[in-house]
């Protein structure tokens, strides 16, 4: 695939995502059941997945595979160190792990969501 048309399917796939939080959250503000608002977050998560997917082969196929067949070292170890970076930095969720029960018991007591 041509850089233009993997640039048309990033952009599609981000337009794509843009409407489906837009929906989502109407929902949160219609109050909409919980459940139903995971599901859709989750689609979100595994749209935005593909996007990554889409984005790191380009990188991979352009920026990577040009700077592995440079003459300079400094580049390739660089080049690397970004991928390397990236890939630690997806490997922990802990940092995004929801509130606990009690405390979204709390928050969540009388707001008038659907649960």
């Amino acid at each position: 695939m041509g850089e233009d048309k993997t640039k048309e399917a990033i952009l599609r796939r981000l337009k794509s995502v843009e409407g489906h939080v837009r929906g989502i959250q109407r929902m949160v503000e219609e109050g909409q059941y919980c459940i139903d608002i995971i599901n859709q977050t989750t689609a979100v998560q595994a749209a935005l997945d593909r996007v990554s997917a889409l984005v790191l082969e380009r990188h991979l196929q352009t920026c990577v595979a040009t700077a592995i067949k440079s003459d300079d070292r400094a580049e390739r170890e660089r080049v690397i160190g970004e991928l390397l970076q990236v890939f630690q930095g997806h490997g922990s969720l802990a940092r995004n792990q929801p509130a606990g029960i009690e405390e979204l018991a709390t928050e969540t007591a009388g707001q008038g969501h659907k649960c």
